[in-house]
């Protein structure tokens, strides 16, 4: 109740918040009836969490989770020891004890990857469990799992929505490409700053690909737009990484953005 943004979004969520489309939240029940162990991690205190979830995912959101870790403060939940961030149990929203381990699915505060995948190991009876790791920091989400926990990492780009994109004879793509997120427009697309994916240089009238796309390369497995964009195919559906060639442009799903492409092409022509 400090400040003046939390009181703001709790008093009136409707006029900072969406509502999850329901086709997300059948694609979330799916994956649960499915078996798999689905986890929510956040840098959020609990509080906050549960109001942000009961209005975008609705009441019942904590049955869409087997594990629900909230004030994870990450990047640090990647990099630190256990005995740097240990976990801690929670009641009414207050951290109460302090575990030595986790034993059980729950909700937790604050901990660490290596007590996360030691839990994971015990639920799924396997020595590596693979773990598919979806984030829209590539500083905080998408580089730390990657680096330190080796998990499988989906960066969830919304500057992939405002980028016109390179649309190949494609006849597997589904709904993808038709489907529009909350940018529908070029929005995305700075006039002061450029392509996300692009620098541009006017003294010498060069361009070359940005760090990020570098840093997108280097640690994602996939790109998407948004969740949206996923949620209408087979769960068993075999995305192309970027880990499977050399492609600067594999892991983009469904498309990497037209600039992208032609950049490469300039500089592959070189």
């Amino acid at each position: 109740n400090c400040g003046t943004y939390f009181p703001s979004v709790k008093k009136d969520p409707s006029k900072y918040l969406k509502p999850c489309p329901d086709a997300v939240k059948h694609w979330l029940r799916g994956l649960k009836s499915s078996r798999k162990i689905m986890l929510l991690i956040t840098s959020s205190h609990s509080d906050y969490c549960r109001l942000l979830c009961e209005y975008i995912l609705g009441k019942n959101f904590e049955d869409l989770f087997d594990i629900i870790i909230t004030n994870a403060l990450k990047p640090g939940f990647f990099s630190l020891y256990p005995q740097q961030r240990a976990f801690w149990t929670l009641e009414n929203d207050e951290e109460i004890h302090v575990l030595a381990s986790l034993e059980k699915p729950g909700w937790y505060s604050q901990g660490n990857w290596v007590h996360l995948n030691d839990l994971l190991k015990n639920m799924t009876g396997k020595s590596e469990p693979k773990i598919a790791y979806f984030g829209d920091s590539i500083r905080s989400d998408i580089f730390t799992a990657h680096h330190y926990s080796n998990w499988e990492t989906v960066l969830i780009l919304e500057e992939l929505e405002g980028e016109e994109v390179f649309k190949p004879n494609m006849t597997d793509l589904g709904s993808s490409l038709k489907k529009k997120g909350k940018y529908d427009g070029q929005c995305l697309a700075s006039r002061q700053w450029g392509s996300y994916f692009v620098d541009s240089f006017p003294c010498t009238q060069k361009t070359s690909l940005t760090w990020c796309c570098a840093s997108i390369r280097n640690y994602s497995t996939i790109v998407i737009p948004s969740i949206t964009s996923v949620v209408d195919l087979p769960l068993d559906y075999k995305f192309p990484r970027f880990s499977m060639d050399h492609s600067e442009t594999a892991g983009f799903y469904p498309c990497p953005p037209k600039v992208m492409v032609h950049q490469i092409k300039q500089e592959t022509a070189v």
